[in-house]
């Protein structure tokens, strides 16, 4: 397995590490800004969600690089982004800190397009992400980092940063899934 392949893997291996930094009943603290505060579980949740989303930019970067690109690679890269995403939202939703139905749209997209690769691939077609699907993913990653650390330093200045990231990657989202199926709705066309 190349080192693309193996960072991809250790992002995946980052999931459950996050998960219990963000919901396990650790108590190790606040961190206190201003009125603010912020449990230091979910700093570390942020923190470790933070370094396992730059692994994506690595990996693709060096795959790309060193011409280590590799079916395993095309497999299990947007597998470690929907997987890391998907359990960032759900637990965010269990937190009371993102509302439940953004969290289903972004999720059922990321279902909806998969289900279309997959339709592609058995016509033989691969189709990369385009700049506006690295668009939405930036903007998820970004959306959740700030929610993950309850808006701070945003909240200082009563600017719900959060709250508007959230929402401008549901627009991305929902943008970039209506476009990918534009470009290949001839799939359901001759599809029997």
């Amino acid at each position: 397995m190349n080192i693309p392949n193996q960072i991809t893997i250790a992002r995946m291996l980052l999931i459950p590490f996050f998960l219990i930094f963000l919901l396990a009943p650790i108590d190790f603290g606040v961190i206190q800004i201003g009125t603010e505060q912020l449990p230091v579980t979910h700093a570390i949740a942020a923190l470790i969600f933070i370094i396992a989303s730059t692994t994506d930019w690595v990996d693709g970067y060096y795959a790309r690089k060193y011409g280590l690109v590799t079916n395993l690679g095309k497999f299990l890269d947007p597998l470690a982004d929907k997987l890391l995403v998907s359990a960032a939202l759900i637990a965010l939703v269990q937190l009371g800190l993102a509302p439940a139905w953004i969290v289903i749209v972004i999720i059922s997209r990321e279902f909806a397009v998969t289900g279309l690769r997959l339709v592609l691939a058995g016509e033989g077609e691969v189709v990369a992400a385009n700049m506006l699907g690295k668009i939405k993913t930036w903007t998820q990653i970004v959306a959740i980092a700030a929610l993950l650390l309850h808006n701070l330093p945003f909240s200082l200045l009563s600017f719900p940063f959060a709250d508007i990231s959230l929402w401008v990657a549901l627009v991305f989202t929902i943008w970039s899934g209506w476009d990918y199926f534009a470009k290949n709705k001839h799939a359901f066309r001759h599809s029997k």
